[in-house]
């Protein structure tokens, strides 16, 4: 089964915590300097905070498939409607090594969707190295190499630079 992923940037990570704990009633099962998460089964989703660069309020939207098959059956859907704006390969993001597809809706909300293979123990690749979107395959987490993407690996809004990409 799927789960539903959100990824709220916020401007107090301390503050935040203690919230979304209270509201899930539950401690989140990731939490570093400027990242916590909770996998919850009721409602079963991964919802995800950041203090980054940028704004505070939903970063993201997506989908964490329980296996590859799965991610794939979604990217095929995406490719069929020339809607991939990015896809990854063995990326680094979030604390977690995935394999991800990038789209966004009419109104230019991100879409992740994605598997997930393993933890990280950085935030983002910091040697990424990324070709055009909506064409390319990234190998890592496209983070820029001054600083950290405000989004990591997403490609940026309509109309605007991405976040990460060259």
């Amino acid at each position: 089964m799927n789960r539903f992923h959100v990824h709220v940037n916020v401007s107090s990570l301390e503050q935040s915590l203690a919230f979304y704990s209270r509201l899930f009633g539950a401690e989140p099962s990731v939490v570093k300097p400027d990242y916590a998460k909770w996998m919850l089964d009721d409602p079963r989703v991964n919802f995800a905070i950041s203090q980054r660069e940028g704004g505070a309020g939903v970063d993201h939207l997506g989908i964490q498939t329980e296996d590859s098959a799965a991610l794939e059956q979604i990217g095929a859907r995406l490719k069929a409607a020339d809607a991939v704006r990015l896809a990854e390969v063995g990326t680094t993001c979030c604390y977690a090594h995935s394999d991800k597809y990038w789209t966004e809706d009419p109104q230019g909300l991100r879409w992740e969707t994605f598997h997930t293979h393993g933890d990280a123990t950085t935030y983002y690749a910091p040697d990424a190295v990324l070709t055009a979107p909506s064409v390319s395959v990234a190998t890592s987490c496209c983070a820029p190499s001054a600083k950290p993407a405000a989004a990591c690996c997403a490609p940026a809004a309509k109309d605007t630079a991405s976040s990460c990409c060259p």
